[in-house]
């Protein structure tokens, strides 16, 4: 049988956490600017492309750079559809609805993403599946890449450290 700590007993003045005011609101939210979505799908879009480049240029096959492209494409389409719905009006009413937005908006996305995998036998002549692949798991790997290399808040003192 496990044994659980007691929570420490807290009044009703006491609040386990502190309420920020509206200035430390604005400067938090200042020091810890949030990443578009859109910043990762221009960043899956060209990472897409030099995966597709690359497959061509060291295979020498032209098909294989059109299978890791497409690959990229089965990524960045519904991510791009994904960032729109995210950003749109309706998603940012209220916290209700930015997460039934989310869940929604999600679901159309792996639900393209699959439906563009399903489509590729027919419109990518002499399909490579693992050039296909590459292409898919890498362009996915950039929401990583993405979150590393994001813009930075811009220092007052110091504007000229901001990374863009």
């Amino acid at each position: 049988m496990k044994t659980i700590a007691p929570l420490p007993e807290t009044t009703e003045e006491e609040l386990p956490f502190k309420q920020l005011t509206a200035e430390e609101a604005r400067r938090l939210r200042e020091q810890n600017p949030p990443v578009s979505p859109w910043w990762v799908v221009g960043g899956q879009v060209v990472v897409g492309l030099l995966v597709a480049l690359a497959a061509w240029g060291i295979t020498g096959k032209q098909n294989v750079g059109w299978s890791a492209g497409y690959g990229a494409l089965a990524v960045v389409i519904p991510a791009a559809i994904f960032a729109r719905g995210l950003t749109g009006r309706f998603s940012s009413l209220n916290a209700g609805t930015a997460a039934v937005a989310f869940m929604l908006w999600e679901m159309v996305k792996i639900a393209s993403s699959i439906a563009l995998l399903a489509a590729a036998p027919g419109l990518v002549p002499e399909l490579s599946w693992p050039a296909l692949l590459v292409g898919l798991v890498l362009t996915m790997k950039v929401y990583w890449v993405a979150l590393a290399y994001a813009p930075k808040a811009v220092s007052k003192a110091n504007p000229s450290n901001a990374k863009l």
